[in-house]
């Protein structure tokens, strides 16, 4: 992989992370701009190095969350902190069983089949949209809620499905603060990327050489870099109600995806 190819993937990454337009999608559609020859093994290696840079520019945005909630856990009692570690279990559920038992089934969607991603980019519009026009409250996400939004971010393991997006509007649809939501939304995915990334090091699908070195450590600054930048801006973007714009976006580079499928 060249240089240049992954800083741009690393942006992509970054960017596309926190921003409710779907990562995976966007990589997809970059790796098929960009012609990635990249053998899967390598190429996965990749993947799970930018998603461990955007892990870590959440940790660094949301460090007093993680901090009170970690110093919460030790106190051993009941409190805010410890009902909320159990809420992002409970959200947790629904991506880990699809993990488990589908991750072949959903392997073979990340082929470059970019039809599908553009198709799953208009339904993003949709979620998108809906959440926009839905009124803002001041209730924060109960247990019930966790569990629900937690199938919401199973389904965004989907190509083309925003993470961001599918949880963060499902959690506005069920009522919650969109300050509260988008805070969730963000604390609740880290878990689930360091899980991944113990299991595919255990697994030994990883396949590392010194050849991608550079270009990894590269891609990972850019993806952590514009991940920092990405977390800050949503969260004041899903304060003023900006998501129909998303939205839009969503559905352009959908209806482009799509039209590159059929050419291709």
């Amino acid at each position: 992989m060249e240089i240049i190819d992954s800083i741009i993937l690393g942006i992509i990454q970054g960017l596309t992370e926190f921003l409710p337009v779907s990562s995976s999608g966007h990589l997809e559609l970059g790796k098929a701009i960009l012609g990635d020859t990249s053998v899967p093994e390598e190429s996965l290696l990749f993947t799970v190095v930018l998603h461990f840079a955007t892990a870590l520019s959440t940790i660094v945005v949301f460090r007093k969350d993680i901090l009170e909630i970690i110093s919460g856990l030790f106190k051993f009692k009941k409190n805010e902190e410890t009902l909320f570690s159990f809420k992002i279990i409970i959200s947790m559920i629904p991506a880990v069983i699809v993990g488990l038992f589908f991750e072949e089934q959903l392997e073979q969607l990340f082929g470059g089949n970019i039809t599908f991603v553009g198709f799953m980019l208009i339904i993003t519009a949709i979620l998108l949209w809906l959440a926009d026009k839905a009124k803002n409250t001041l209730k924060p996400v109960s247990t019930s809620n966790a569990f629900i939004i937690g199938i919401a971010q199973a389904i965004a393991m989907l190509p083309g499905i925003s993470r961001s997006g599918a949880t963060i509007s499902t959690s506005v649809l069920l009522g919650n603060d969109k300050t509260k939501a988008a805070r969730f939304s963000f604390l609740m995915v880290i878990p689930l990327i360091f899980g991944k990334i113990a299991k595919d090091l255990l697994s030994g699908d990883l396949n590392f050489s010194s050849e991608n070195s550079i270009p990894i450590i590269v891609g990972f600054i850019a993806a952590f870099i514009s991940g920092l930048f990405a977390c800050t801006w949503m969260i004041s973007l899903v304060k003023k109600s900006k998501l129909t714009y998303f939205a839009v976006y969503c559905i352009l580079v959908g209806i482009l995806a799509i039209s590159f499928g059929f050419i291709k």
